[in-house]
């Protein structure tokens, strides 16, 4: 299949600016060409882009397809059939906004990626964590009511969420176990959480051990370990064992962001799922303990931007939402622009959010060589992100592969 995008202003990200009018030609899903507007012979669509923007597919470093519903309660009683309908409409939605490439932080997965890999789906390109691993009571520990003590402290529960692992022995087969089914990467809870309702937020979850046991085995497939982490202590703790990306970071200060700084480590900022929380949990029966949790956060968002510019952490893009608040998947641009400049914005996501998904030079650019991801827009995301961020009346047409996903012209 050829696809040809004529006439647009295409941007570079490697200088984020725009180069003038070009003509992208799309092969078999690849870049092949990216030249000076002309004649570019037969095509299957042509897309004529005069007067408009022609930008890289967007990506999220921090979603959850498998967390297919805000409401806990009834999320628990779904069935794997439930879970495959709800998270393939998430998944299709998710294109039709622009995101083509997501870094998805928890949950089995699998499946999901099989029915897009295999057409059966549609959705974008998932980069998985796999199950999240974490200790009994953390973040993670999703099983609700009582459960019998284990006979051993090797004993090990899993969901399609997590795998509850206590003891470095135990997470380093638990990182094992989702390397070997697959995982890009390993994510880890070192700090307590909003959705969970028993844990505190400042509370540190895991030991120095027991983080490092999955950073090395991670290490051992050449990738990294992603943490969800909010205190202070906690961002310390995890790089200090070695991880590489903090997950939300909400309480980051000085401390913390120097020492992310020293170790290269990333942030990944998710302030969407805050507001939409504190906007839409209570009619979706979020519990108050939860939204009382969230508030906390909230926030501290903003705030931990401002820490983190300031001590010059390295950041990627994120939003972190769940089930119906996935809506809001492009309003994470605008809540980061009431304290980032745009540019740096669009950098965290088509850069940097590109290395941690290991896809630096085929996703986030429009060159020859990259995956045909491409979105047209009426907006210049440079000069008015905000506009930008309403999907639906900014992005006119939405391309992943060289395929046509949405057409609003």
């Amino acid at each position: 299949m050829r696809t040809v995008i004529s006439n647009g202003n295409v941007l570079d990200t490697a200088t984020m600016s725009f180069l003038g009018e070009r003509t992208v030609v799309i092969e078999d899903g690849i870049i092949v060409e990216v030249a000076e507007t002309g004649a570019a012979g037969e095509a299957d669509h042509v897309i004529d882009a005069r007067g408009r923007f022609v930008v890289p597919g967007l990506i999220d470093g921090h979603v959850h397809f498998r967390l297919a519903t805000m409401n806990f309660r009834r999320m628990s009683t779904l069935s794997e059939v439930e879970f495959g309908i709800r998270m393939a409409r998430l998944s299709k939605e998710t294109v039709e906004r622009g995101f083509t490439t997501v870094r998805d932080l928890g949950g089995d997965v699998s499946g999901l990626r099989r029915a897009i890999q295999r057409g059966v789906a549609e959705g974008p390109r998932i980069i998985s964590a796999g199950r999240m691993l974490t200790q009994t009571g953390g973040h993670g520990d999703v099983e609700g009511g009582h459960l019998d003590v284990p006979s051993c402290a090797c004993s090990m529960r899993s969901t399609v969420f997590g795998i509850v692992a206590d003891g470095p022995d135990a997470v380093r087969k638990a990182a094992r176990h989702n390397l070997r089914d697959g995982s890009d990467f390993i994510k880890v809870h070192v700090s307590g959480g909003v959705a969970t309702p028993t844990d505190p937020l400042e509370s540190v979850q895991y030991t120095h051990e027991e983080i490092r046991a999955a950073v090395t085995e991670a290490k051992h497939r050449q990738t990294y370990v992603a943490a969800h982490a909010y205190s202070p202590e906690s961002i310390q703790l995890a790089v200090g064992a070695g991880v590489h990306t903090i997950e939300h970071g909400n309480m980051l200060d000085d401390t913390s962001a120097q020492t992310m700084v020293e170790a290269d480590a990333v942030l990944v900022p998710t302030l969407a799922t805050y507001e939409a929380m504190a906007e839409m949990g209570p009619k979706l029966g979020l519990p108050q303990t939860n939204l009382d949790k969230n508030a906390k956060v909230y926030d501290a968002g903003l705030a931990s931007l401002e820490v983190a510019r300031r001590n010059g952490v390295t950041m990627a893009y994120g939003t972190d939402l769940l089930g119906e608040s996935q809506v809001r998947q492009n309003r994470e641009l605008a809540i980061r622009h009431e304290v980032e400049p745009a540019e740096d914005i669009l950098r965290s996501m088509w850069v940097n959010t590109a290395k941690l998904c290991h896809l630096e030079g085929r996703i986030g650019t429009i060159t020859p060589g990259a995956h045909g991801d491409v979105v047209v827009s009426n907006v210049n995301p440079l000069e008015d992100l905000v506009a930008f961020a309403n999907h639906e009346t900014a992005l006119t047409q939405v391309i992943q592969g060289g395929r046509i996903a949405i057409d609003r012209s």
